[in-house]
């Protein structure tokens, strides 16, 4: 897909633009370079999957926000994975992706979080992977099912031969993620001993 760079770089450069933002700050928040910024939103640099997903971090949004239509089942790769989009839902609730991909032999990733209360599911075809929490990664070899919160550091590793997988990441909407902190911040209140009626 020839065009992925420019799609890619005009929706960046919208995206920014919604929210006010200059891009020398969205560079600071997502932890790249001003120029590097700049050339992906002038469609002059082919984006990875790490770089993207810092930047779709940054704006408060999911991966799937920067593919418009005509590339929605993009392919891109990163340092250890070579990932392509196969579906997208959204609903009230989520944001949901869900990506074919390979883990490449005696490599290993690590993502940035995602924006709050993301997660990843990833069920293993073959091979043996080494993903989830950058602490504690989990393996899981053919027809394993791993999932982990992904609002933290996370890895994806093979360290036995190539990984084919499925990877779903869910993103809750804004409300979900308000929704889910009021109830935490409501069950803190009530399990919390010192607090008098």
């Amino acid at each position: 897909m020839s065009d992925l760079p420019e799609q890619v770089g005009r929706r960046l450069s919208q995206l920014r633009d919604g929210q006010g933002m200059s891009l020398s700050e969205l560079a600071r928040r997502a932890g790249i370079g001003k120029g590097t910024l700049s050339e992906l939103e002038s469609g002059r640099r082919n984006p990875t999957l790490e770089t993207l997903y810092a930047l779709t971090t940054a704006l408060g949004t999911h991966l799937t926000a920067v593919l418009s239509a005509p590339v929605e089942h993009a392919e891109l790769s990163g340092t250890a994975v070579d990932a392509r989009l196969i579906e997208r839902f959204e609903d009230g609730a989520a944001v949901t992706e869900v990506f074919r991909i390979r883990i490449r032999a005696g490599q290993r990733q690590q993502s940035g979080a995602h924006t709050a209360g993301a997660t990843e599911h990833l069920v293993v075809v073959t091979g043996t992977a080494l993903v989830g929490p950058a602490t504690a990664p989990l393996q899981a070899g053919p027809g394993g099912h791993v999932e982990w919160a992904a609002d933290v550091p996370h890895v994806y590793g093979a360290p036995s031969g190539d990984v084919e997988a499925v990877l779903v990441v869910r993103y809750p909407t804004t409300e979900m993620r308000q929704a889910t902190t009021e109830v935490r911040l409501e069950t803190t209140a009530v399990r919390d001993p010192s607090a008098t009626n």
